[in-house]
């Protein structure tokens, strides 16, 4: 992800979502990657952060617990968890998070929205892991408050792509239900293009995940970075450049 400096630069089958880690890495990323095995959903979910489909029980909950920046934090302050299913044109990702103060002070969605509180989800739609910085072999998603997808585009600017998630949440006292559905494009993906088409999703097929969140208690920066994935060595924060960090969704019946 950035710093402030970004511009200047329980056993279940396996028809069900379960999470595990991967001891050892392949070429493309790093050890200790989990894995997350996602239901099919026959019925899409609707997007309105109320998730109360019956798919959603069958999926389970993966934790954001890798602080990636920021000072140690109490459960009060935050907590996170994420589920996936999917159908053969999206993926749908479940948020819940506790987060005491909710921020959002950056009106102009492309001007250091990763200061604000706001979800990320990074996403590698055929885990070849690599680098993304300034292209689009992977996506990174900055879901802000109010529901606009901000990632880099190939000319190096923030760009919106609110086009590419739907995405709606609710609160209820300190605890935020999150819910997207999100088409997946492979790295062929042009910016300012009309001719872009999401990939048809199929069991069996492996994508690189990584669900982050940014925590903002009212000062000028964030305040703390969690993670779903470990971040052994080098700056913690920069899932936004190496999808190597990513790791692996499979898509399963």
């Amino acid at each position: 992800m950035h710093t402030k400096t970004r511009f200047a630069h329980l056993l279940i089958t396996a028809s069900l979502a379960i999470a595990t880690t991967t001891a050892c890495a392949d070429s493309a990323h790093y050890a200790d990657r989990t894995e997350y095995r996602a239901p099919k959903a026959k019925v899409a979910p609707i997007i309105d952060g109320v998730a109360d489909e019956a798919i959603w029980q069958q999926a389970r909950w993966q934790e954001l617990k890798q602080r990636w920046l920021g000072p140690e934090y109490t459960a009060e302050d935050f907590q996170g968890r994420y589920k996936v299913v999917w159908t053969a044109d999206k993926i749908y990702i479940l948020g819940e998070f506790t987060d005491d103060i909710l921020i959002d002070t950056h009106r102009d969605p492309l001007v250091q929205y990763w200061d604000d509180d706001c979800l990320e989800i990074f996403l590698d739609e055929d885990f070849s892991g690599g680098d993304h910085q300034f292209n689009h072999n992977a996506f990174a998603y900055h879901m802000s408050l109010d529901n606009q997808a901000i990632d880099i585009g190939t000319d190096e600017k923030a760009r919106n792509y609110s086009h590419h998630v739907e995405s709606r949440w609710k609160q209820n006292g300190n605890t935020v239900t999150w819910e997207l559905a999100i088409d997946i494009y492979t790295d062929a993906y042009v910016d300012g293009s009309d001719d872009n088409k999401p990939v048809t999703l199929s069991a069996g097929k492996v994508m690189g995940l990584m669900v982050a969140y940014c925590d903002n208690d009212g000062s000028e920066l964030r305040e703390n970075f969690i993670g779903s994935e470990l971040v052994a060595e080098g700056p913690k924060d920069r899932g936004w450049i190496d999808a190597g960090l990513f790791g692996s969704l499979v898509l399963t019946d």
